[in-house]
């Protein structure tokens, strides 16, 4: 069944708080910092959805991707592939009023230290339906760890 995402008049009313943003905690240390735009709650909700493991969520265990799973296979087309698979499936899924333009995943050798481990650099760019603006959000995915950059 279909439906319609509709804006709320919240985005024309800066001072009205929409949801929560990531981090949780705040520069100087305010918990629970508030969004105040869709388009800001967008990227927030984008970016819970990207850095959350599939399966890690109570009562939710379809929430989130499988990037962190596949950064242990081999390192070919099939793992850009399939990162890109999860990717799509979970925007399309979690978050049907988001328009996926483009996804980008190239792997990398990360320095940490004196050691190098694998990983992918994720690109993804995105619009609100029904909006114009683009936004691209860029993610570091190691075998340890997902970091927006």
């Amino acid at each position: 069944m279909a439906y319609e995402v509709k804006y709320t008049l919240s985005d024309f009313t800066p001072d009205v708080g929409i949801g929560i943003t990531l981090p949780i905690t705040g520069p100087n240390g305010q918990v629970f910092n508030l969004s105040y735009s869709t388009e800001e709650q967008l990227l927030s909700n984008l970016t819970n959805l990207i850095l959350t493991r599939r399966g890690e969520r109570v009562y939710q265990p379809t929430f989130g991707t499988t990037i962190q799973d596949s950064l242990f296979e081999p390192n070919t087309l099939d793992l850009v592939s399939k990162i890109k698979f999860s990717i799509t499936e979970a925007i399309k899924f979690w978050l049907p009023y988001v328009t996926l333009n483009d996804v980008i995943v190239t792997p990398v050798i990360v320095e940490l230290g004196k050691t190098e481990e694998n990983g992918v650099t994720i690109k993804i760019s995105v619009s609100l339906n029904g909006q114009e603006s683009e936004k691209q959000l860029t993610y570091l995915a190691t075998t340890n760890t997902i970091q927006l950059l």
